[in-house]
């Protein structure tokens, strides 16, 4: 195209967003979804919206690692920038040839995401970015670049820089502006600096190699020594402060030879594949973990049906609570308040919003149950990728030094989600079998969305992603740590790759493994409708590999139960309620015991039916000392009652009180006949006292001892306290 047919260049990034086709502004909004809420009403308020600081920090915080280089780089060269310029700082005088390759992608990406405008020739990055990303003493450059020689000599006399121009063997000038640019034109030419520099001490190059990759600033004393005087006396090294010198950006990158960062990096890290197994195994070992996890939570279900903890004034468990489900469920205390959340995030268990708050389960708990096991499991798994609460966060501490409860406020982080999506599509691109180093994955991870300022310190992304993996794998979405043939349908991913020997080498003489060499298409999060349908593929694959449920046990003359697998349900119901769980594993170890019986007996069973279904239940004989028990226990079963009553009205006439229980009136009191000459009633004691007065009748009230209570007529009494 020649230069008059060339469209105008953009003079604004509204001006470019109106040049762009309705797939690049789409491409844009997808990217930064922000843009769209609320919708704007035309491309110069998109613009302005897209510069602003909150949405181009989100946009940032969102660029792999050799992007965010790129648009660093970018912010310490000139504005506008031409393209080779930005190639020179990426690529250094070496010119990289990976960086080389990379580099227009790069560009590309910033540009698709508005955050950088303008022709090949006059690249501008957004203001806002510009500001983000250029070095100040205030906020250092990731590139560990200082400011330019026109920047760190704004405030300096002229008669200054015209001693420093002389001194650096240039020609004076008549004017400040002339002479800065001479000197910035001294520091930029590669031959003349190599020259100017083969004349410097060895202790004052020392000093320039201690700066060169940052931070740039030192500190000098009011009469600076001999190697600190030579670079003064030269502009190689700036005042900026007193006490205070900084190395010019222009100094740094020819010391760099040409580079904006030391270690360019425009291809990811290689996800390494630490062990490789036989995918049946793989699969195999996933599957039992998924009975495991199934397991689990139906045993934390069965633990709360009745009512479980109470909610804590803030929300949540106490810590009291979690290690007493961690005892009950046998695993330690961060698994235990995984598993609650699990449940939680399923919607199995909730609080029941009574004055007395505690956990429960939810209905829905009664359909999963009748659920086949695959099923639940998917249920699980589906809930689990898209939570956005994090159990790992369980027992640290929130902004105001707040412990994190399970089931408590401020476990929520909207990256979790996304996360674990991305560490499973990472697992999904190895080979099948293939378990990657959990290093490499999250290496991989940091590439895709490095950690800026003061961020570095929490690695949020990092610890959601080792939660990830081994959430993944108490789940049975993994096995043995290699993505299972359910877990790849769970995310809709197409078949494992084949493994080769070797991928396309970088560079000359370059090879590297297959794994993760390229940079393949993400798996993209799937819609709720395509999530249903690869839930349901995954819980086909499933299926066949979960144990089969047995209607059998195996009972011992040791008062003892061996289930040599998962039960069906009306047997593990039943036997849930007659025996005690004495230990689990491949095969479930039940005991009888007089208190177990007791409980089944007091369920409404009778001891002929415990011996019958006993009996058609076990591949072996009814041991006689069981059914010895099971007598003994029915026997002495209920010969004692006791009940809840409130209050109790006697009376030597049961004739009286044979007329009050007749009375319709009296149906609000809750009276019921004990004896002869006794009701016991549900109401309390000053109730009843009313109820029957209304009645017509004149009780008394009596203390503990049987004697009559005197009160006054004017006395008043708090209601009875719950």
């Amino acid at each position: 195209m020649s230069t008059e047919d060339r469209p105008p260049a953009p003079r604004s990034l509204a001006e470019a967003l109106r040049a762009r086709g309705d797939a690049a502004l789409g491409a844009l909004l997808r990217s930064r979804p922000d843009l769209i809420t609320p919708v704007p009403t035309d491309l110069t308020q998109l613009a302005t919206r897209a510069g602003t600081r909150a949405s181009v920090v989100r946009a940032l915080e969102r660029l792999d690692r050799f992007a965010l280089q790129t648009a660093e780089a970018l912010a310490v060269a000139a504005d506008p920038a031409a393209y080779g310029e930005l190639l020179g700082l990426m690529a250094g005088d070496d010119a990289d040839p990976a960086v080389v390759a990379a580099l227009p992608h790069a560009v590309d990406l910033l540009r698709e995401q508005a955050l950088v405008w303008g022709d090949d020739d006059r690249l501008r990055l957004v203001r806002t970015a510009r500001e983000l990303l250029a070095p100040s003493p205030q906020h250092p450059s990731p590139t560990g670049l200082g400011p330019s020689v026109r920047e760190a000599t704004a405030g300096m006399s002229p008669g200054r820089i015209q001693e420093i121009v002389t001194t650096a063997g240039l020609a004076s000038t008549h004017d400040s502006v002339s002479a800065v640019t001479a000197l910035a034109g001294l520091f930029t030419d590669r031959a003349r600096m190599t020259a100017l520099l083969a004349g410097a001490p060895a202790d004052s190059v020392e000093v320039l190699e201690r700066l060169v990759w940052g931070p740039p600033y030192g500190q000098v004393t009011a009469d600076p020594a001999a190697r600190l005087r030579w670079l003064l006396d030269r502009g190689l090294l700036l005042p900026t402060a007193p006490g205070t010198v900084v190395l010019p950006r222009e100094v740094a990158l020819h010391l760099r030879r040409g580079l904006a960062h030391r270690v360019p990096e425009p291809v990811p890290p290689v996800v390494e594949a630490a062990t490789v197994h036989r995918p049946q195994v793989v699969d195999s070992a996933a599957a039992g973990q998924a009975y495991t996890a199934l397991a689990t939570v139906e045993e934390l279900l069965k633990d709360w049906d009745e009512g479980g903890p109470a909610v804590m004034r803030a929300g949540g468990l106490s810590v009291r609570d979690l290690k007493r489900t961690a005892v009950a469920l046998d695993v330690p205390e961060p698994a235990a308040a995984f598993w609650v959340e699990l449940a939680y995030a399923a919607g199995l268990i909730a609080s029941d919003g009574e004055a007395d708050e505690r956990y429960a389960a939810t209905p829905a708990y009664d359909e999963w149950l009748a659920q086949p096991p695959a099923e639940r499991w998917s249920r699980l798994v589906t809930a689990w990728l898209a939570a956005t609460r994090a159990a790992g966060l369980v027992g640290g501490r929130d902004a105001k030094d707040r412990t994190l409860s399970a089931l408590g406020p401020g476990l929520d982080r909207s990256a979790a989600p996304e996360v674990r999506h991305r560490v499973l599509a990472l697992l999904a691109g190895l080979p099948e079998g293939a378990a990657p180093a959990a290093g490499s994955v999250l290496a991989r991870l940091r590439w895709e969305r490095p950690l800026r300022g003061d961020r570095r310190e929490d690695d949020l992304r990092g610890r959601l992603a080792e939660w990830a993996l081994s959430e993944a794998e108490l789940l049975g979405v993994t096995g043995r740590g290699a993505l299972s043939a359910q877990g790849r349908a769970l995310l809709g991913a197409p078949a494992a790759p084949t493994p080769s020997p070797v991928a396309e080498p970088s560079g000359p003489g370059d090879k590297l493994p297959v794994h993760h060499h390229h940079r393949p298409a993400p798996l993209a999060p799937l819609s709720p409708a395509e999530q249903a349908v690869a839930s349901a593929a995954a819980a086909r694959l499933v299926a066949p590999l979960l144990p089969e449920p047995l209607d059998h046990v195996l009972l011992q003359a040791d008062l003892t139960a061996v289930a040599p697998g998962p039960l069906r349900r009306p047997l593990a119901d039943m036997l849930g309620v007659l025996a005690d769980v004495e230990s689990k594993g491949g095969a479930t170890v039940y005991r009888f015991t007089p208190g177990s019986v007791r409980r089944a007996l007091d369920a409404g069973q009778a001891a002929s039916d415990l011996h019958a279904f006993l009996a058609a239940h076990s591949r072996t004989p009814v041991p006689q000392p069981l059914a010895y028990l099971i007598d003994d226990v029915a026997r002495r079963h209920g010969h004692l009652r006791v009940g809840a009553a409130s209050a109790y009205v006697r009376c030597d006439d049961d004739a009286v009180l044979s007329e009050i229980l007749a009375d319709k009136r009296a149906a609000g009191l809750g009276l019921r006949r004990l004896a002869p000459t006794v009701l016991a009633a549900q109401a309390d004691p000053a109730g009843l006292l009313e109820g029957l007065r209304a009645l017509g009748f004149a009780p008394a009230a009596e203390s503990a001892e049987g004697d009559v209570l005197i009160t006054r007529a004017l006395a008043h009494r708090t209601p009875p306290r719950t």
